[in-house]
């Protein structure tokens, strides 16, 4: 038995994984935490940590999982599916507290907050959070060259 990831149909992940559990198949779906905050309310939704993709445990028979209710396909490697390493699927679940996997909380990113540039030509400059833009970017105004804009992961917290 190894573990694969099976990409799943839009709107159809809880069909696929109920399907694939009555053909025998052992499913893992990894689910966060999530709060959020709706009409003035704390919400906990509970999505999927990667959406649109589950764990299965095959042996032989992979292919009755490729052609399943629900699913696109199985993360190939060559004629095959790509094993996923039962290492991978541990580290997940050690993570889970209460079935639901908790991810570290990151140090928030707020205007006026100092950063220093982890990544790049300009690593090792700290300057000050002027904003967030769509697509995870980070504006930040360096005393030398004025508004830089960086991706959230070449900056760490100071």
């Amino acid at each position: 038995m190894y573990w694969c990831c099976a990409h799943l149909r839009p709107r159809q992940e809880r069909l696929a994984i109920h399907c694939l559990e009555l053909g025998g198949y052992q499913v893992y779906l990894p689910r966060l935490r999530e709060q959020r905050v709706s009409y003035g309310r704390k919400i906990e939704t509970r999505p999927p940590l990667f959406p649109g993709y589950a764990f299965v445990a095959i042996e032989a028979r992979w292919h009755a999982v490729r052609w399943g209710v629900g699913i696109i396909g199985l993360i190939m490697a060559g004629a095959a599916p790509a094993r996923v390493p039962d290492g991978v699927i541990a580290e997940l679940r050690s993570r889970e507290r209460g079935g639901l996997v908790e991810l570290p909380r990151q140090p928030a990113l707020r205007p006026g907050g100092r950063v220093r540039i982890a990544h790049g030509p300009l690593q090792g400059c700290v300057g000050l959070v002027a904003g967030m833009r769509a697509g995870e970017r980070v504006e930040i105004l360096l005393a030398l060259l004025g508004r830089v804009v960086l991706t959230k992961d070449a900056i760490e917290v100071v």
